[in-house]
């Protein structure tokens, strides 16, 4: 009964040599699998996920994001104002949306005829509103203007289309080669008061310019006071057309509109000093200095020039 059941226990390991040699297959037997499974895996062409390697492919893959292009664009001719609007402006001033003035609205251009070209200029090329700068962008400074002219025009005004910078400088030339012909040019009045001079001029002729010598020295003084204060009064109003304008234009923010006496009687009454020192430090809605980087001279000639025009 007893060796019947030993013979039924026993397995194909009959030995501790036959154990051996079993552990050992167990354990090498999963690694040479894997270094096999790694061998045909390293040794497989690699792809892309959904292409190919060929040279085709390859090349979309490290192709350009993008091109560089560079135009000369003095060999091209300026854009008429027509085509700038239509290519730029109409998207909002054909409709009026975003509260731009539609395109031959005349009630709507008028108040911003009345600031004048530089102040319509400067509004499109540096921003205004809801309508972003237009400078930088595909049209230059030149043309940007031109669509403000044509804009207008359609308006009702009648504003010169400005010329191209080419077009500028060429009529500066002529105008400098004009000048040294009409200078070589006697004037029938110099012909005959050189034909009158005498080498032999009488002492008592030269007594008597002498007390005009005074009067003649005194005038290039009076002159250059005179041209100081032209360039003071250009440089106000020119610093009012680029800043001032774009709200005391039109009165928008409660600010005084520029010329209306009624407005800004109440503020006269205070005196100079005191809406100088408004304007510089601001009030309100107003920045300093209406956010200009004027100096204060010339801040001052702006003051007085909006000033002026309500006494």
């Amino acid at each position: 009964m007893t060796n019947e059941n030993e013979e039924t226990n026993h397995g194909l390991i009959k030995t501790p040599g036959q154990t051996l040699l079993a552990a050992s297959l167990g354990f090498l037997a999963p690694v040479f699998v894997i270094l096999g499974l790694v061998y045909f895996y390293s040794s497989a062409p690699k792809q892309a996920p959904g292409g190919d390697n060929s040279a085709q492919s390859v090349d979309q893959r490290i192709q350009k994001v993008g091109t560089l292009e560079v135009k000369d664009s003095s060999q091209s001719a300026a854009h008429s104002g027509e085509e700038v609007y239509k290519a730029q402006c109409a998207a909002c001033h054909a409709s009026g949306a975003a509260g731009a003035p539609k395109f031959g609205d005349a009630g709507a251009w008028a108040p911003r005829i009345k600031q004048g070209l530089e102040a319509l200029e400067h509004s499109a090329l540096k921003g205004k509103g809801a309508m972003p700068p237009q400078a930088g962008g595909q049209f230059d400074d030149t043309e940007i203007a031109r669509a403000v002219v044509y804009m207008a025009n359609a308006a009702g005004a009648k504003f010169e289309e400005p010329a191209a910078a080419d077009d500028k400088a060429a009529g500066a030339g002529e105008s400098a080669n004009a000048a040294p012909a009409a200078a070589q040019k006697p004037t029938a009045g110099e012909s005959s008061a050189s034909a009158a001079a005498t080498p032999e001029q009488p002492a008592a002729g030269e007594s008597s310019a002498t007390p005009a010598a005074a009067p003649a020295a005194a005038a290039p003084a009076a002159s250059a006071s005179a041209g100081a204060d032209d360039a003071h009064a250009a440089a106000g109003k020119k610093i009012y057309e680029t800043t001032c304008a774009a709200c005391h234009g039109t009165g928008v923010a409660g600010a005084p509109k520029f010329g209306d006496k009624a407005a800004w009687a109440p503020r006269l009454a205070a005196g100079f000093d005191e809406v100088l020192k408004i304007a510089t430090h601001g009030k309100g809605a107003m920045p300093p200095k209406g956010g200009s980087n004027a100096s204060d001279a010339d801040f001052k000639a702006a003051v007085e020039y909006l000033v002026n025009s309500a006494r």
